[in-house]
């Protein structure tokens, strides 16, 4: 009999659900630590290479909380930390109830835990949290078998902060090939406009070349791949341009299931998709190119010497 016969939720269906408690709990993390005021800011490799109380935090509470309820599961989280008893306050045992009504999309609902690999970005776009750049920054979940990524959770923490105190803070969007994608209004740049999204911190001349090889209309400059990826489906930019090696697999994995769940894009800068096994090593080296819609131009209008730069 199958599990959805049994009216048991798949197991990828549990965990999404328990990733989308999870993603909304370390959004209360990350907006508590910011309150405080004390970021508790130390250097990882440079000055654009920041970790926060917020990071670590929000990331023992991730791990702990969905290798607790998915003890087989594999996760790869993006803070190297101290492997030390998680306090108690940080487990979130919830699950969106509303995901586990759905019904999981056949391919998927036979997947065991050991088989699904977790890429995990407590606080993508710290440089933007720490300079209040507060709408750059999101919580990146991302689920991926067989290489692939196929769900996604993301969560703002400070969606709305603009519209001052008293406002509702924060969202939780998710999406999964196959099922849909949930918690945004999908948008498309109007056809004849190329509005391309790319680094804020971390540009160069390989980077700005293959941007203006793209013949924008318009440069949008802004934190955190999360953030890039929900201005593609927002309607707010046509391409995220990245020719570097900068992004890591859990930059992309959540934002690319959900971006793919609308019938966008994400590969390198030759066109090629990303593994997300858990052995691969965790740099994009060849870049990001992700996109809603038309994905042939972006790539075929990258240049020679870029390519070459990213083997």
């Amino acid at each position: 009999m199958s599990s959805v016969m049994s009216g048991n939720p798949a197991v990828v269906m549990r965990l999404v659900a328990s990733a989308y408690a999870v993603a909304e709990k370390a959004g209360a993390i990350v907006r508590k630590v910011l309150h405080s005021g004390e970021l508790g800011i130390v250097e990882k490799t440079g000055a654009n290479d920041l970790q926060t109380l917020a990071d670590r935090l929000a990331q023992q509470s991730i791990c702990a909380s969905l290798s607790k309820r998915f003890p087989k599961l594999t996760i790869i989280g993006e803070e190297e930390l101290p492997a030390e008893e998680v306090n108690e306050d940080l487990i979130e045992n919830g699950q969106a109830e509303e995901i586990l009504q759905k019904t999981c999309p056949a391919e998927y609902s036979d997947l065991k835990e050991e088989e699904l690999v977790v890429w995990v970005d407590p606080l993508d776009g710290t440089k933007e949290y720490t300079e209040g750049l507060l709408d750059n920054v999101t919580v990146l979940i991302g689920i991926a078998y067989g290489g692939r990524a196929i769900a996604g959770v993301i969560n703002q923490p400070f969606y709305n902060y603009q519209l001052g105190p008293g406002a509702n803070l924060g969202r939780t969007i998710w999406g999964m090939p196959g099922l849909g994608a949930f918690g945004f209004q999908l948008q498309e740049v109007p056809d004849e406009r190329r509005i391309i999204t790319t680094t804020r911190s971390h540009s160069n001349k390989t980077v700005m070349d293959c941007v203006d090889a793209m013949e924008p209309h318009e440069v949008i400059r802004v934190g955190g791949a999360g953030n890039k990826i929900i201005q593609l489906i927002e309607g707010k930019a046509s391409a995220y341009v990245f020719a570097s090696p900068g992004c890591k697999k859990w930059d992309t994995c959540a934002p690319e299931a959900i971006l793919h769940t609308v019938g966008g894009k994400l590969t390198d800068m030759h066109g090629n998709a990303y593994c997300y096994d858990a052995n691969v090593k965790h740099m994009n080296s060849a870049g990001v190119l992700a996109t809603l819609r038309n994905h042939q131009y972006y790539t075929s209008r990258v240049p020679q010497s870029v390519l070459q730069a990213l083997k």
